[in-house]
């Protein structure tokens, strides 16, 4: 078996299979070199601060492809400028290669503005502020949504969610200040459907109940009562009801009076006709009898004459005092019987004393 391996033909076979693996080996490397320019490199162009037209001009020529991104948008520079290169000037690389632009944008990048419409106010700060939008002036106004976002405005016109906006744009927000007290409520009789739901919303109230006569829904129809009633007091928010048809109000005066009688109850109560009707209280039992009420006798008044006084002519020195009259009230004496009240003596007055002083 070892003269076999040490035989003529065995070296010979070796020989011929470590040729031909050299050969592909060498022919292969010397097909890379041809197929990728080996040796043949390129020097990439400085086209920093220029602008991404000239830069790509300049690329083509120097056998480069090229690939544009836009970068953060930087206010200091010009737009569509190059900022950054990769790989960077200078470097050495293969004819073919990529090479990547990054070029400042003509303005911020447009983002999304969020929905904050009926949130609270300093939840929609925060949101805009997330998105790179700020908030310019914030306009307040009547609403029953008090510190609520009513509405957004980009430069005077109302913007609506999810619509485009360069990056750091400033937009002005509606906000509810709360509800309006004491509003007069508008006259709405006489007028159609679409007539009274605008003057509703000027008013700041909302539409209620819309009663047609006939079961439709046609806006021409004319309104021929609401309620509240025109001129009631009430607060923003509250809802109107009218009842409209095709006839005049003055067509339906049975109508009308049917609606009174329901949402126009008066009170009958009148305080300059009213009485304090009396209410009879039962006596309360005593420790061994019960108490009976005996009428309690009221003492006549005695009118007294006054005594007339007359005058005397008395020197100047001499002073003339007035007589003082006392007079004394009778009293009344009420006794408690339990058959028969015994009626009370009145007390005499004394008389009048007539006194002069010389």
């Amino acid at each position: 078996m070892l003269k076999s391996l040490f035989h003529w033909k065995v070296w010979i076979n070796i020989l011929l299979a470590a040729a031909v693996f050299v050969g592909a080996v060498w022919l292969t490397f010397r097909w890379l070199e041809i197929h990728t320019n080996h040796g043949k490199e390129i020097a990439v162009p400085n086209v920093m601060n220029k602008s991404v037209h000239e830069a790509i001009k300049i690329l083509d020529d120097s056998g480069l492809t090229y690939e544009v991104d836009s970068f953060k948008y930087d206010p200091k520079f010009k737009p569509f400028q190059v900022l950054q290169i990769y790989p960077s000037p200078g470097s050495r690389v293969k004819d073919g290669r990529t090479i990547v632009l990054k070029v400042n944008p003509r303005t911020y990048a447009q983002v999304s503005v969020p929905d904050i419409l009926d949130r609270y106010k300093g939840l929609a700060f925060r949101q805009l502020e997330q998105v790179g939008l700020k908030v310019g002036d914030t306009i307040y106004e009547p609403s029953i949504q008090r510190d609520a976002v009513l509405r957004m405005l980009y430069n005077g016109a109302v913007l609506k969610p999810g619509a485009l906006l360069p990056r750091f744009s400033t937009i002005d927000l509606v906000i509810g200040t709360g509800p309006k007290r004491n509003i007069s409520v508008p006259n709405l009789v006489g007028l159609t459907v679409q007539e009274a739901k605008l003057v509703i919303a000027q008013n700041l109230f909302e539409i209620g109940l819309i009663e047609h006569e006939d079961g439709g829904a046609d806006e021409s129809d004319i309104v021929y009562y609401q309620d509240p009633a025109a001129f009631d007091v009430r607060d923003q928010g509250m809802q109107i009801d009218i009842w409209v048809s095709k006839k005049t109000p003055a067509e339906l005066g049975a109508k009308i009076s049917q609606l009174n009688s329901i949402y126009r109850i008066k009170d009958s109560y009148d305080p300059q006709n009213y009485e304090e009707t009396p209410v009879y209280k039962e006596p309360s039992p005593g420790r061994n009898e019960p108490l009976e009420e005996t009428p309690k006798s009221v003492a006549p008044k005695v009118e007294i004459p006054k005594p007339e006084v007359k005058k005397q002519e008395s020197p100047k020195t001499t002073t003339e005092q007035k007589p003082k009259v006392v007079e004394t009230k009778p009293k009344a004496v009420t006794l408690q019987v339990p058959a028969k009240a015994t009626p009370t003596k009145t007390e005499e007055k004394p008389k009048v004393k007539k006194v002069i002083v010389e």
